[in-house]
């Protein structure tokens, strides 16, 4: 009796839905999905089709092996589904229009679904366009009245191939967020300041894999903005001549690119937090070598080049800052001196084994007021010029910055990844000379208990520690240990 109840309470609750809610609950799902709920009741038939969130992913974007045929036939079934719903849409407005599509979608289609949405005042446009034949990307998008947030690029790691943007007239005046990513941009360096100087309120800006090889220099100024993201494609050495940030907003900074050969203008009056992912660049010189016989050898030569001294010097009043492993190359190979960072509260190192930690006692020393460390990684390249920062390779009357840091917490992230050994030595380097520390944080990466176990016991043989406040917690996703240092142990 009580489930034949439920069965008809369920249906009269299906039904009795206000139609508010039901486009709600629907706007979480895309459209093909949303689509299948129409089989739950008459009522509920053709309502996917008004939700204020319309979602298409092509399916054979995911699958590239796939034949030929099936190819096509997807591809087929695909734009009849949008024009299906879009025709049953009607003048029905669009809050967020999100189309993702791969080679075989007709350009023709996409360009007619992107103007429709415009027409219906669509105010976040979210496209990934994948084209093998330059697909020219609708220029009427960079006139719409509407638009809140725009992002035409690359999704879920997926580079595009051909998206080519022609930049003309330019007025985007409700327009906060913009992401580019992985977009050819024609005439690069006009286009792009074209594009900026029409939001006139961009809050957030996203350029993500742009390729500026033959650009002569990138400026970024807009008064207006608070989150800055800027990525480069990795594969790229040679570094941009000139390099403009004038964001007196900005709030939030992340830079990875080959260090620029100069940065002519900063302005991070308001910034809080950075992530530097700088690689050193380099410029190929001919050379040659003479043999005995007097006949020159030409051969190509890379040369370090790029400064990154400006770029630290107008990033110094940041609380919060993570630096990428290559950055610490570049502080080591391209930066004349290291700033004093007297707001920096949080510090994060990303460690590889390609890299040394050189750089880091300068700038440990350099940062007065440092009370949190985080390290991705302990292990580095070993060099004799770390400072008393490690053990790999300590030299005679070394720089100290360990034994006047003022640190009072520090974690240790991916713990145990390739050599415990090497990395408790590390561990228990810092303990002997910390004398501030008040909390240590290892976060080991295993799943197995023992280990923990292991490394609990074997920090609690350390012969002295520098702090007798210190509390170690070693930490996996199953178990919590908490490390007692004896106080006896203090020195």
């Amino acid at each position: 009796m009580y489930s034949k109840k439920l069965n008809i309470g369920s249906k009269d609750i299906i039904n009795s839905l206000p139609e508010a809610l039901i486009y709600h609950i629907l706007s979480f799902l895309s459209t093909k999905e949303a689509a299948l709920t129409s089989l739950l009741s008459r009522k509920w038939r053709y309502l996917f089709a008004f939700v204020p969130n319309l979602d298409f992913d092509d399916p054979v974007r995911m699958q590239p092996d796939m034949a030929n045929q099936e190819e096509t036939e997807i591809h087929t079934s695909f734009m009849d589904f949008v024009d299906r719903v879009l025709a049953l849409r009607g003048n029905f407005p669009v809050s967020k229009f999100s189309l993702k599509c791969g080679n075989g979608v007709e350009d023709v289609g996409a360009t007619r679904w992107i103007l429709n949405m415009l027409e219906l005042g669509v105010s976040d446009l979210d496209l990934c366009i994948a084209s093998d034949r330059n697909y020219l990307f609708p220029s009427k998008v960079f006139v719409s009245k509407s638009l809140v947030r725009l992002r035409i690029g690359a999704r879920n790691g997926l580079a595009i191939e051909g998206l080519i943007m022609k930049v003309g007239d330019v007025s985007l005046p409700k327009l906060k967020t913009l992401c580019l990513d992985s977009v050819v941009l024609d005439y690069q360096i006009i286009c792009l300041a074209k594009l900026l100087s029409g939001c006139h309120v961009l809050e957030e800006l996203a350029l993500v894999n742009l390729s500026w090889n033959f650009w002569e220099s990138c400026s970024v100024s807009i008064p207006t903005l608070k989150r800055l993201t800027c990525c480069i494609e990795e594969d790229w050495i040679n570094p941009l001549p000139s390099v403009t940030f004038d964001n007196p907003a900005l709030v939030y900074f992340e830079y990875s690119d080959t260090v620029a050969l100069k940065y002519e203008k900063l302005n991070f009056d308001s910034l809080v937090e950075a992530r530097l992912g700088l690689r050193v660049g380099y410029e190929e010189t001919e050379n040659a070598i003479e043999f005995p016989d007097g006949i020159p050898f030409p051969f190509i030569e890379y040369v370090t080049v790029g400064d990154a001294t400006d770029l630290l010097m107008g990033l110094r009043n940041v609380q919060v800052l993570y630096l990428y492993a290559s950055t610490l190359e570049v502080l080591t190979f391209c930066c004349k001196a290291i700033p004093i960072f007297n707001n920096l509260t949080h510090l994060t190192i990303e460690s590889n084994t390609k890299v040394g930690w050189e750089s880091l006692p300068n700038l440990l020393k350099n940062c007065p007021n440092l009370k949190t460390l985080v390290f991705q990684g302990l292990l580095h390249k070993a060099t004799d010029r770390c400072g008393d920062v490690c053990p790999c390779k300590p030299p005679e009357n070394i720089p100290t910055c360990l034994s006047s840091s003022p640190v009072k917490v520090l974690k240790i992230l991916k713990f145990g990844e390739i050599n415990d050994k090497t990395e408790l030595e590390q561990i228990k380097h810092f303990l002997e000379l910390m004398p501030h520390l008040e909390q240590l944080n290892i976060y080991y990466d295993t799943s197995v208990d023992d280990n923990l176990v292991k490394v609990s016991k074997q920090l609690q043989e350390i012969p002295g520690v520098a702090s007798a406040k210190c509390k170690v917690q070693v930490i996996s996703d199953n178990l919590t240990l908490s490390v007692t240092l004896p106080s006896s142990l203090s020195i």
